[in-house]
């Protein structure tokens, strides 16, 4: 019987990155040495990412939207795609998003870094659609959710195990420099999620989330409907057939897609690597629906 073929991937340094990604960027933005004041949006992919860029953009620029033609990546860059040049050149404060587990996280007691939870159920929906909708970065526009889920769950996708990378940065949970937040959390009250970023960052960030006017400004600007309506703003290089870079933004897709056994190996899964720590009680709810027998 023939394999499904799964995702291509460039393979360097122990880590899978999409096709395309330059293997300079990915060694040269470890290298970069994060200086007081850069704010880090730390996410594993499809966590949430994009939406937080946009949730600190708005903030510190005093809830005025990206301009129109302008993309996320130009102000907001991917560090170990684009590498510490890029990045060094950026305007302060610097605005860096990465994918890295904490122990190759450029690192600095007096930088911000903002990492966003999801649940993994959700998380393998989204990046199969995700995986899928870059046919140059992945050759995987046909591929199947079931060859996907197998390989998110050994951690051979890109940037690793999902699990692995969450328990990397779990021990930075209380320090005055990061901030934790769960997908859900910022869905069920995107306002609290708006007014917690603003009082981490201070600054201009905290002004604009203490403006009453302007908070609901960034919770309008930043919700899936709006984001939805200007595609191009986040990813310019996804094929239009393919499905849209901000897609759901809904909890519970999951069901829609994975079966009763597949739900229940990834709560097992989850369950023994995070047992003990902070995350064993973010997401009851959802666990407890993955074990249940359907």
């Amino acid at each position: 019987m023939t394999q499904a073929r799964g995702p291509k991937y460039t393979i360097h340094d122990g880590f899978r990155m999409p096709m395309g990604f330059p293997v300079e960027g990915f060694d040269s933005g470890q290298r970069y040495r994060a200086q007081p004041g850069d704010v880090f949006v730390a996410t594993y992919p499809k966590c949430g990412t994009t939406w937080m860029q946009y949730i600190v953009y708005l903030l510190v620029h005093g809830a005025e939207p990206l301009a129109r033609g302008g993309n996320m990546n130009d102000v907001f860059p991917h560090l170990e795609e684009v590498g510490e040049h890029v990045v060094r050149a950026l305007p302060e404060p610097r605005m860096i998003k990465t994918h890295l587990p904490f122990e190759r996280t450029p690192w600095n007691d007096r930088a911000k870094y903002i990492y966003v939870a999801r649940n993994p159920f959700d998380c393998v929906v989204s990046f199969y659609h995700h995986t899928r909708g870059f046919p140059k970065h992945y050759d995987f526009a046909a591929g199947a959710f079931d060859t996907f889920f197998e390989l998110f769950l050994r951690g051979e996708v890109d940037f690793g195990d999902y699990c692995e990378h969450l328990a990397s940065w779990l021990p930075q949970i209380g320090k005055a420099n990061t901030l934790f937040l769960t997908y859900e959390s910022m869905l069920a009250a995107s306002s609290d999620a708006v007014a917690a970023v603003g009082a981490f960052l201070g600054g201009e960030a905290a002004r604009t989330a203490g403006d009453a006017r302007l908070s609901a400004r960034v919770v309008e600007l930043s919700s899936f409907g709006s984001m939805r309506r200007d595609q191009a703003r986040w990813s310019s290089a996804r094929p239009a057939d393919m499905p849209a870079f901000v897609r759901k933004g809904v909890v519970g897709d999951w069901a829609n897609h994975l079966s009763p056994e597949q739900a229940r190996r990834l709560a097992d899964k989850l369950a023994a690597r995070v047992r003990g720590t902070p995350a064993e009680g973010w997401w009851p709810e959802i666990v407890t629906a993955a074990r249940a027998e359907m």
